[in-house]
């Protein structure tokens, strides 16, 4: 599995957009969704993003998602996603 640099853009607009509202289970889904190449290719700094964003909301499976994906991940992608999710949560 490539891990797409920081920059890259491999989810679509709709991801970026996910409603403030949206449920825990939505959010790991968003991030099962990136994690798989679902909507595009690969991309882990997105996936620990939503499954960040879901473990926050409760969902322990996006915590155990999160830190195996984690594993693959540089300490510099991984601080990506965390900035990703906080600036999320800012926005939201």
């Amino acid at each position: 599995m490539r891990i797409m640099e920081q920059g890259e853009s491999g989810t679509s607009a709709a991801l970026e957009t996910a409603p403030a509202g949206d449920t825990a289970e939505r959010l790991f889904e968003l991030g099962l969704m990136c994690c798989a190449g679902r909507e595009a290719a690969p991309d882990l700094v997105s996936a620990h993003k939503w499954f960040n964003l879901a473990a926050m909301r409760g969902n322990a499976e996006a915590k155990r998602y999160r830190m195996e994906i984690a594993r693959e991940m540089s300490k510099h992608e991984i601080a990506a996603a965390q900035r990703q999710a906080r600036e999320w949560l800012a926005w939201h």
